[in-house]
This record gives C-alpha cells, sequence and structure tokens, in this order.
C-alpha cells in the first residue's frame, strides 16, 4: 500500500489577497503531490466533513454551535483572524474530518499523512490564532469514544507553542503533549503542554537537532502509546515570514527524518498534520510543505523492501 495522503478541496477557502494566511498553500501542495506522483498512481483519501458530535468532544458544544451557524461574536472571530463564513466553517470541518481520517489510516498503515491541518492554537472555548477547530484533539477524542485508540503522544514541532492543544488536554493521563517551539513567539501567553521546550531566536539546525534528539528517545518509551500524532510545521524555516527561528530547508528534512524513522522504529503508527507555514511565494511554500509527504512516502516504501 502507498503511503496514504488525505485530501479535499474544501481545505482551501477564500480569503482577501492580502490576507497574512497563505490560503492557497493547500491546493499548491495537492497539486505538487500530484505532480511528483507521491500518491504512486492511487487517487487522494477524502475526507467527510466532521459533523457537530464529532468537534464536540474536543469543544465547548455552544462554541461548535456557534461556528456551524455563523454566530461566532465577533471578538472571537477577530482572536481567530478569519472571517467566520460558511466555506470556512466547512473548510474547518473538512479540515477536521481528515485528520480523523488520517489517525485512522495510520493505525492501519502504520503511517499516514494529511495535506492540512495542526490547528493548534483552537482551544477548547473557542478558536484562535488562524485556527478554528483544533483537528489533532477532535481525532484523539474521536478514536478514544471508538475505542480505537487509548495512550496518545502528541509531537508539536511547529514554530508556534501549541497552547490549545495543551488547554484541552491539561491534566489528561492518557494524552501527552509536547512542544518545541520559538520561546517568544505567538502566543505570548502560553499554556503549559506537558513537556515545552522554548528556543531562543535564531537557533540553528544544530542546536535544533540536539534538543530534539534529547527528548525524544525518552518521549517514546514513556508509554506504551497507540499512536503518535506529529504537527509537521515548517514555520521553524529561517525566512518563514512568522517565524523566529533558523532552520535550513536541510534541516526541515533532517528533522521529518528523524521524527517519522524514530517513531516507526518502536513500532508506533504516526499520524501526520500539516502544520504551520508562512510565506507570500506559495510555491516555495508548498514545495516546503511537502518536505514532510516526500519524507514519508520514502520511509513508507523502504519499510515494504
Amino acid at each position: 500500500m502507498p503511503l496514504p495522503i488525505v485530501h479535499h478541496p474544501a481545505y482551501c477557502a477564500d480569503l482577501p489577497a492580502n490576507h497574512r494566511f497563505p490560503m492557497d498553500k493547500f491546493r499548491a501542495v495537492a497539486d505538487l503531490i500530484r505532480a511528483e506522483s507521491l500518491l504512486d498512481g492511487r487517487p487522494f483519501f477524502r475526507p467527510r466533513p466532521a459533523p457537530f458530535e464529532w468537534i464536540a468532544l474536543a469543544h465547548d458544544p455552544a462554541y461548535v454551535d456557534q461556528v456551524f451557524n455563523g454566530k461566532v461574536p465577533a471578538k472571537v472571530a477577530r482572536e481567530i483572524g478569519f472571517p467566520m463564513r460558511a466555506d470556512i466553517a466547512l473548510r474547518a470541518q473538512c479540515a477536521t474530518g481528515g485528520t480523523v481520517l488520517t489517525g485512522y489510516l495510520a493505525l492501519e498503515h502504520g503511517i499516514a499523512c494529511n495535506t492540512a491541518g495542526g490547528s493548534h492554537h483552537a482551544r477548547r472555548l473557542h478558536g484562535a490564532g488562524f485556527c478554528v477547530f483544533n483537528d489533532v484533539a477532535v481525532a484523539i477524542r474521536v478514536m478514544q469514544a471508538d475505542s480505537a485508540i487509548r495512550k496518545v503522544l502528541v509531537l508539536d514541532l511547529d514554530v508556534h507553542q501549541g497552547d490549545g492543544t495543551a488547554d484541552i488536554f491539561q491534566g489528561d493521563p492518557d494524552v501527552f503533549t509536547f512542544s518545541m517551539h520559538s520561546q517568544k513567539n505567538y502566543p505570548v501567553r502560553k499554556v503549559p503542554s506537558h513537556l515545552d521546550i522554548g528556543l531562543p531566536d535564531e537557533t540553528g539546525d544544530e542546536s535544533y537537532m540536539k534538543s530534539l534528539c534529547a527528548v525524544l528517545p525518552d518521549l517514546l518509551e514513556r508509554e506504551r502509546w497507540d499512536i503518535v500524532f506529529y504537527n509537521a510545521g515548517v514555520d521553524p524555516y529561517e525566512h518563514d515570514r512568522l517565524g523566529r527561528l533558523k532552520l535550513s530547508r536541510d534541516g526541515l528534512r533532517q528533522r521529518d527524518r528523524y521524527v517519522i524513522e524514530k517513531v516507526r522504529s518502536q513500532g508506533l503508527p504516526i499520524a501526520c498534520v500539516l502544520g504551520g507555514g508562512y510565506s507570500t511565494d506559495i510555491d516555495e511554500l508548498a514545495d516546503r510543505h511537502v518536505t514532510l509527504h516526500r519524507t514519508a512516502r520514502d520511509l513508507a516504501a523502504r519499510s515494504r523492501e
């Protein structure tokens, strides 16, 4: 079985041309995956939009109702950073459904990737930071409710701290949240994960990998995890618009390869989501994001040999 990759056309909604969030990257990522034949002749797995009942497992039902019915308070919409229209709500539902599907595919095949997801700033009560629903949190809660998993490790390597995921799983003995991020970057008020590593500005490849290698093996052996969710944000890149770190393109490749190899060497399934990445050059940004899918596909192919 080739690497399962999940995508839905609704991942890309319409935003004003000068908006800070590069929405077109989701279409460009899918196009590049097709162009590079990373699907190995198979179609994308297409998710269903996440229904109310799924999302309410991780979020306050009152907030979910506001999103579904176009009644998000203006203050919350400003904190999210999107005009809360029906297509934006559908996009959030589809991206969340995509991560749920990615989780189940990872259980079946050992590894799977979404072409969206990683909306880690959405907290239990409301969204924030371009994140409407916390797709990883919803996926975990859905799969737990289905008795498909119990113990979960969340590896969040987006350049921004995963405050929303930390908020949702605070005090949860079955879900361990790890975030390694730029300490001085958004959000200003961070919600403590079970383990946080805040890196100084301009941390480069060598120091970054040293910090990651110092903790990941122990995290993987900490519990008998049923699945690992990996937020592979590419905003630690040195030229990212919203990052403060200095990883090179090769550094991003090293990071993804190390994470996936370590997780799979333990026999653990890994569900990979896109995470953050910001640039006015959509082609460059898509190419940066597809580092994840190239790496995952190569490692999945090698494991079958």
